[in-house]
């Protein structure tokens, strides 16, 4: 079977890998929606993973399941619905790991395999979390979605004190009664070649069963099969089909102890994380010389000798192996242990791609007993002989499935006679599959859909509407809060939003109705187009150097601390969210640069989306050093950011809120008074007696080194009372530090070790870069290295401020420190 063969599957295949719109593909029973699936995760260029509301389901197709991947509780999910949870206590309940945000962030394509099973509201769940983690109001945070099943199969299960409270929200439980699919303008594609049935009267038969169309001529071809005189003498290799667990186990343990020959036990080996409900087969595996057993796994083999259903017979049995006889060969089989692995989606950090990996396996012997089995476990399996119970409790959908499990009518028993009564249908089933025959899609709606796809990802490229909105809600919080916060804030807020409304967003939109004009007369795509290819390189030449210059710039320096904690999660949250945006833009238009390429530029965007713009700038710098904020109120700004982390670190130390160990106020003072004693501390705001002993040591510190590394004269006062000595420094404090770098460890891992802030350990290093112990290039890149020393031989300055001005963000105060003791050091004629 082939997407290309097929004239549905390719089209099907065409609207996954093309175009935007989300796709259910459905089809009887043996059409090649499973293979599709298979297909299609190793074909795709997008970012997938593939999820299922079951653990059998999910380890079948090779995914994961629903609820442990977007971490949803059990219960009911409500549309709309606010309890009294603050968001905190929300977020904490879902647990979602930063591996999973990341693959969520970066994600192209949600596959939803057995959908049928998927209720509504579980359906709405994903598409909360998705909205959530993506920063996306869009349904489904704007991701696609492949939902692959039947409806005429097996039912999502719905209590009936649930349904009750459902149907107040939802038109269906059904997953088609979505409240976000509802939003989506989705394509349903249906497969009406069967591969698993060849007899056409057999699978007319089907149908009419699937369809609740039974005529009296149908209900007695099917009754001819109730033959009772042979069920209790019925030919080796007929399956029962069950509705229930226990009644397949009564069947299996009755038939096995029919046997007179001894029992041998296989263990299963279980490592890592396997749950139970997902084991393919018996974890004690009992068999016996004569059992029917079925096979639950594919031939991994070149040879492919048996495949998931086939049924045979044990014919021997040896220590670690089961051999087994099927029908339809020759040849007996060895059957020997196999393992199922059960995967999580991960981030490659080189690759930036979605993998699986192997955190749990199940090795066994392949097999079960297979005199019965229940319909749930029949999904997707075909059989040559199968014997029904028409009779018994079915669920929706559950005799359809049955009855398709079976490869030709001959090939079935009725246990007992089937009537119209017995098969339980829904009519906005037949109803939603009726819509959906009428209003298949052909290629010319692929091609508008391929052609919206792409007008979509440039419109969301050049519109700018989620940064100003962001933006907004940035100046809003400052507004609100102004008498905690930095006085010229306001200010150079409202000057971003002029810039980012007047250069960006205007702009922006009329760019986006000048593509759109000439998007109107295309007959080829966007991609094929040179006049449109023109406009996009014209527009990604204006917008992008302009974005990291003045706003990218802006919102990395821009300083938004507080004492008040509450206030600084929200400002920083928001400014998080406008960072983000800023590098996704900018990384998209980057790969725009040379034209514009569907695959390239998705795959720009979602590796600028997994990265978090703090990360990515600590990985541009040799040491992961924290980006020194612009203070207009401070002096020595550099100063000002190492006491600020001083803070953070003493405050988590002690458990209390920053403002308990120095009002901001205070440390900008300290930043610019430089108090290099007690006397001088005492007469900061904000620090009396108190406050001097417990941490004036580990202030006074910091400012004398500051001003030492800095050519800064510290302020002495006099005192006629000494408040407390310091202690005796057993050894240097530097020397400990390089020390340790010279052991191996980073920057990052002695400022952890020791409790200190990197500006401080890189301080300590520096001594060692001016008498040649250390060598630059061992704390920053050459090229850097380079680019401070060109701009010192050929300037002229009075003060390390002038060389970071001049540099920008290109460099940072501690790099311009270590390339002044390196240019001292050759200055002393030394190489």
């Amino acid at each position: 079977m082939s997407f290309f063969t097929n004239r549905q599957l390719k089209l099907a295949y065409e609207f996954v890998e093309y175009t935007g719109r989300n796709v259910f593909l459905t089809g009887k029973a043996g059409t090649g929606k499973t293979t599709f699936l298979q297909n299609i995760t190793k074909t795709t260029t997008k970012r997938n993973i593939v999820v299922a509301p079951t653990g059998v389901a999910a380890i079948n197709a090779g995914g994961v399941t629903i609820h442990s991947f977007f971490q949803i509780a059990p219960g009911l999910f409500i549309p709309g619905m606010k309890t009294e949870t603050s968001e905190d206590e929300q977020n904490a309940q879902l647990r979602v790991s930063k591996v999973k945000i990341d693959i969520i962030r970066s994600l192209d394509l949600l596959i939803i395999d057995e959908v049928s099973m998927v209720r509504a509201d579980l359906l709405d769940a994903i598409d909360n979390v998705l909205r959530r983690y993506r920063n996306n109001s869009k349904p489904f945070g704007g991701v696609q979605l492949l939902l692959i099943g039947d409806l005429q199969q097996l039912a999502p299960v719905v209590k009936e004190d649930e349904r009750e409270i459902l149907e107040k929200y939802y038109q269906s439980t059904y997953f088609f009664g979505s409240n976000a699919l509802r939003q989506t303008d989705y394509v349903s594609i249906e497969l009406t070649e069967v591969y698993r049935q060849s007899d056409q009267n057999f699978i007319s038969l089907l149908n009419s069963v699937r369809d609740n169309r039974l005529t009296t001529s149908d209900i007695e071809k099917l009754n001819a099969r109730y033959q009772p005189q042979i069920l209790d003498n019925y030919d080796k290799g007929y399956i029962t089909l069950t509705t229930h667990n226990n009644q397949a186990k009564l069947i299996n343990d009755k038939q096995l102890k029919k046997l007179n020959r001894a029992s041998e036990m296989f263990t299963a080996e279980v490592s890592g994380d396997f749950p139970e409900t997902s084991y393919p087969t018996e974890y004690n595996l009992d068999l016996k010389i004569g059992a029917q057993v079925m096979f639950v796994k594919n031939d991994p083999s070149p040879e492919k000798l048996f495949y998931n259903g086939k049924i045979g017979e044990v014919v021997d049995i040896e220590e670690d192996v089961v051999f087994v006889k099927c029908q339809d060969q020759e040849e007996v089989l060895a059957v020997t242990e196999l393992t199922w692995e059960n995967n999580r989606y991960s981030i490659d950090q080189e690759t930036k791609e979605i993998t699986e990996q192997v955190i749990g396996t199940f090795k066994q012997i392949p097999l079960k007993l297979a005199w019965a089995i229940t319909i749930h476990k029949s999904q997707g399996l075909t059989f040559d002989k199968v014997v029904i119970d028409a009779q018994a409790a079915f669920a929706h959908g559950q005799v359809y499935v049955a009855l398709s499990r079976c490869t030709s009518l001959e090939g079935l028993i009725l246990s007992s006679p089937i009537n119209t009564y017995g098969i339980k249908t829904d009519s906005s089933i037949i109803s939603f599959n009726n819509e959906i025959s009428r209003n298949q899609p052909d290629s010319n709606q692929l091609k508008q859909a391929q052609l919206e796809f792409q007008i979509e990802l440039l419109h969301d490229l050049f519109d700018f509407s989620s940064i100003r909105k962001n933006a907004y809600q940035l100046q809003k919080t400052i507004q609100n809060n102004h008498t905690i916060l930095s006085s010229t804030l306001p200010e150079k807020t409202e000057n971003f939003i002029n810039v980012l409304n007047n250069n960006f967003y205007d702009v922006g939109q009329k760019f986006n109705n000048e593509i759109l004009r000439h998007t109107q007369k295309l007959t080829s795509s966007v991609e094929e187009s040179e006049l449109i290819q023109g406009r996009i390189k014209k527009a990604v030449a204006y917008f992008q150097p302009k974005m990291e210059n003045e706003l990218i710039q802006f919102i990395e320096t821009i300083d938004i601390s507080s004492d008040n904690k509450q206030v600084s999660k929200m400002l920083s949250d928001v400014k998080t969210k406008i960072e983000w945006d800023l590098q996704i833009k900018n990384d998209s238009m980057l790969s725009c640069a040379s034209g514009f390429d569907v695959k390239l530029f998705m795959q720009a965007k979602a590796k600028a989306a997994i990265e978090s713009p703090s990360d990515r700038r600590k990985k541009s710098m040799r040491v992961g050093k924290i980006k020194v904020k612009e203070n207009e109120e401070s002096e020595n700004p550099e100063l000002y950011e190492q006491l600020r982390q001083w803070r953070e670190i003493a405050a988590d130390n002690l458990n209390v809120p920053l403002y308990a160990i120095l009002p901001n106020k205070s440390i900008v003072q300290i930043s610019n008074y430089l108090p290099a004693n007690i006397a001088a501390l005492r007469k900061i705001h904000g620090i009396g007696k108190i406050k001097a002993e417990k941490f004036g040591i580990d202030i006074i510190s910091i400012v004398e080194e500051y001003c030492a590394n800095n050519n800064l004269r510290p302020q002495y006062e006099k005192t006629e009372k000494i408040e407390f000595e310091p202690k005796k420094k057993k050894i240097s404090t530097k020397q400990i530090s390089y020390d340790m770098f010279k052991q191996g460890l980073t920057v990052e891992e002695i400022a952890t070790d020791r409790g200190l802030v990197i500006s401080t350990i890189l301080g300590h290093l520096i001594s060692y870069v001016e008498t040649g112990e250390i060598s630059a290039d061992e704390l920053i890149h050459e090229d850097k290295i380079k680019l401070i020393s060109d701009f010192i031989s050929s300037n002229f300055f009075e003060s390390i401020g002038e060389i970071k001005r001049a540099l920008s963000n290109s460099v940072e105060y501690s790099d311009i420190r270590v390339v002044i003791a390196h240019l001292k050091y050759k200055s002393n004629g030394k190489t």
